[in-house]
């Protein structure tokens, strides 16, 4: 997987929708985008994406997403196979704009830079500075918040991209599972994972300027209601936030605010 493509700013609409509205999205996304790369190589036009989530003890930003705070971040490792390279992500969100920054790492540093190791150049794929900028970040992000492996979330995604550039993405992911994750796992295997959306479809739509009035008239017709679609926060809802920690006894708000100051 590359980084390429990555919309690094972007704002994002999100639906639920059944397996016959995503028929009728291919149809409508199929006159103005195009599969990107890695949908085109399955024979069902679908990739596994997995992340491991990480959060405090008090589940700062799983609060943070549940309270709608106008501004806050998530931190994550993605992967996409059993020995694909390791993207470390920072995603953040200021009222309707999110931001992205990633930096993929050899898998055999994932588990050392979770432990507290100091991120090096070595330890990543890419020498754009951009990526160490990324991986530094995280790892500041990380210690100031005490974050932990916490949750592994996976689905399968397809995908559609703009024909040149990168102005919109539009995506159907499903079978959204999670499950539980203590420590610096990075497989695709599940053992007993939740299911938080019930097997519904979801459709993302992420463009870099405006909502495209093409878009806009597709979620006309099919009379789709725009809605949160948090895959972390979903599952730990699902598995029970006492299963993972207890519930903050107040002050994470603060806390929050304490760490996006250098966010």
């Amino acid at each position: 997987m590359t980084a390429d493509r990555m919309q690094a700013q972007r704002f994002e609409r999100k639906y639920f929708i059944t397996p016959r509205q995503a028929d009728e999205v291919r149809a409508f996304v199929a006159g103005y985008l195009e599969l990107d790369e890695f949908s085109r190589s399955r024979p069902d036009h679908s990739y596994p994406v997995h992340s491991v989530y990480l959060d405090s003890d008090q589940l700062t930003t799983y609060w943070a997403t549940v309270h709608c705070e106008k501004k806050r971040f998530k931190i994550r490792v993605r992967y996409y196979s059993d020995d694909s390279p390791l993207f470390f992500e920072i995603k953040r969100r200021e009222n309707e704009c999110v931001l992205k920054q990633r930096g993929a790492v050899h898998r055999e540093f994932g588990a050392l830079l979770l432990a507290g190791q100091l991120p090096a150049p070595e330890h990543l794929i890419s020498n754009k500075p951009q990526h160490l900028a990324a991986l530094q970040r995280f790892c500041y992000l990380m210690q100031r918040m005490r974050a932990k492996p916490t949750v592994h979330v996976g689905y399968l995604r397809e995908a559609w991209v703009s024909r040149e550039g990168n102005s919109v993405r539009v995506t159907i992911d499903q079978e959204v599972r999670g499950e539980i994750r203590r420590e610096a796992r990075f497989t695709t295997h599940m053992d007993r994972p939740v299911w938080p959306f019930k097997h519904q479809l979801v459709l993302e739509i992420k463009f870099t300027d405006r909502f495209p009035d093409w878009l806009r008239d597709m979620v006309r017709h099919l009379n789709l209601l725009q809605c949160g679609v948090p895959k972390y926060c979903g599952s730990v809802m699902v598995e029970g936030e006492q299963r993972i920690v207890a519930k903050p006894a107040g002050g994470e708000e603060e806390k929050l605010a304490a760490v996006m100051k250098y966010c």
